[in-house]
């Protein structure tokens, strides 16, 4: 059966998104046919506005303003400071475990050559800028455990200056995990990060 082009394209616009296969976006784009005009169109329109959107000149997440809310509390900027991670998703994680009250600074994205992801890709000049302006005296690298995430970090340590203490987050064993399950390199790293009991 031959469908028409419509069906077609909206089927391959969803499979753009991650986790989306062909045959969930054509389950999807199935069930948006029986929805009426409006509905369509005002989902059409949120997609539509989604290039509007602004990112704050500090650390780069989505603002409605210039300054995000995180940027722009004074609680927090009192805070000397800043995590860093590699993108917008990482931070909201971060930021709904409530551990952390400092500012954070999203990369972009990690080191990858292969990728063509050089130094100059990463908002690393605006990194600098910022610990030199804040006055930041603590580091912590909350980038993603793999050899472009290392890479990142190393490059990241050599950029700042020896009087800021840089720390990278733990990675382990999981909560609840069971170490006959895990892979040889989650275990690798849980033993590098070990401490005093």
């Amino acid at each position: 059966m031959q469908l028409p082009d419509i069906i077609k394209n909206a089927v391959e616009a969803l499979t753009k998104l991650p986790g989306v296969g062909e045959k969930t976006a054509f389950r999807m784009v199935l069930s948006m046919t029986r929805w009426r005009g409006s509905e369509l169109q005002q989902v059409g329109e949120a997609l539509i506005h989604l290039q509007d959107l602004s990112f704050c000149k500090e650390c780069g997440v989505f603002c409605n303003d210039n300054i995000c809310d995180i940027c722009s509390s004074e609680n927090r900027q009192t805070e000397r400071s800043l995590c860093v991670v590699e993108s917008v998703s990482d931070l909201m994680a971060i930021e709904r475990s409530g551990q952390f009250k400092g500012l954070y600074h999203i990369l972009g994205g990690v080191l990858n050559p292969l990728l063509g992801v050089g130094p100059d890709e990463l908002r690393l000049n605006d990194l600098e800028e910022r610990i030199k302006r804040r006055e930041i005296a603590e580091i912590i690298l909350a980038v993603n455990p793999s050899v472009e995430g290392d890479a990142t970090c190393a490059y990241i340590r050599s950029l700042i200056d020896e009087s800021v203490r840089v720390e990278r987050i733990g990675f382990g064993v999981p909560m609840g995990g069971s170490l006959e399950y895990l892979d040889s390199m989650t275990i690798t790293k849980a033993l590098e990060n070990r401490k005093k009991f």
